[in-house]
């Protein structure tokens, strides 16, 4: 499964603790903001307005000591956003674990897409 990838794959969502989770919409806006280096571009880019993507970045930067995300304010030089080396850290585990969750359960989501129809075949 390529990372990101919605449609094919396991998608985890890893609780942390008790109300503190990540998963594949907190990866994917992680994902996104280091790809565009915009909290917009990277809501945009998954369908959510800015003000969602704002509240997972929000969300994220409480979840550890140190945030995940960091911004800079707009004006001439036009803002973005970065991630830190710990929000680097846990998208790269987050992504690790998925990788290794889809080639333990490989065979069996093999198995489970035989079972689905085939509709290349339908008129």
């Amino acid at each position: 499964m390529k990372a990101g990838n919605k449609t094919t794959g396991a998608r985890l969502r890893i609780v942390l603790k008790p109300g503190v989770a990540i998963g594949p919409g907190k990866a994917d806006i992680l994902a996104g903001i280091r790809e565009t280096g915009s909290i917009a571009a990277a809501g945009r880019r998954m369908g959510m307005s800015y003000k969602r993507a704002w509240t997972l970045v929000e969300a994220m930067n409480t979840f550890f000591d140190e945030p995940m995300v960091e911004t800079s304010r707009g004006g001439n030089a036009r803002g973005g956003a970065s991630l830190t080396p710990t929000g680097e850290k846990v998208l790269d585990s987050y992504r690790h674990m998925e990788s290794l969750t889809n080639k333990a359960i490989g065979k069996e989501m093999t198995k489970l897409r035989t079972a689905l129809p085939n509709i290349s075949n339908r008129k």
